[in-house]
């Protein structure tokens, strides 16, 4: 039986705006950081986005909290709506769960687990990837002695942190973007360790499936 509670009723009218919000500030923050030359009427605009986006996160954080009747257990039991809204920059992970729901509405079938867990896991390497870098080339590339001084240089540093390579060959200096990239170390270590345990299973049910297959005594 489908679940017809008001939470679930209000996630579900909420799934697909609230992605297209992540989409929203996912742009509006790279044009802000990147566009140098913009006017002021622009970043102005950039900036009344991304508040406008926080704004609609925090709204169906509070609601959510509200329909739970947990109280203060919400924040556990919810603990990547409460990420997501206390750091910005993870905001695009919503847009993962767009998938889902464009889905559910058309009455088509999903992925498998395991096809649907590395599919979840590229997606969010690519969306951390873009907005760790944008944010590190922000902290970066006016600092004294920075290594990171174009956006190139953060998408390489970016790539090489959330594949847990490291090779340090251009590196954060200011303390906000060394936080950010512990931020992405424990995100690509999270994530790597996802895709591998997800394959790894997937394989071995394969060869425990083939192992089945074949005729007794062969």
């Amino acid at each position: 039986m489908d679940d017809d509670s008001p939470t679930t009723r209000w996630e579900q009218r909420t799934e697909v705006p609230l992605g297209v919000a992540s989409l929203l500030f996912l742009a509006a923050y790279a044009v802000h950081v990147l566009a140098h030359g913009l006017p002021q009427g622009g970043r102005d605009a950039c900036l009344a986005v991304i508040a406008a986006t926080w704004a609609a996160f925090l709204v169906d954080y509070l609601v959510l909290w509200r329909l739970s009747g947990q109280g203060y257990r919400f924040v556990r039991t919810h603990l990547l709506d409460t990420v997501v809204l206390v750091l910005p920059l993870l905001r695009p992970l919503r847009v993962v769960k767009l998938y889902d729901a464009v889905l559910r509405r058309r009455g088509e079938p999903r992925l498998p687990l395991y096809a649907r867990v590395m599919f979840y896991a590229g997606v969010a390497v690519l969306l951390l990837g873009f907005a760790g870098a944008l944010a590190v080339y922000q902290a970066e590339y006016q600092a004294p002695h920075a290594t990171i001084v174009t956006f190139g240089d953060s998408v390489w540093w970016a790539a090489s942190t959330l594949a847990t390579v490291g090779y340090g060959d251009v590196t954060p200096v200011t303390p906000r973007g060394r936080t950010i990239a512990v931020g992405m170390m424990a995100c690509g270590l999270a994530l790597l360790g996802a895709v591998t345990g997800s394959f790894s299973s997937w394989l071995l049910q394969s060869f425990a499936r083939e192992g089945d297959e074949k005729p007794p005594g062969s």
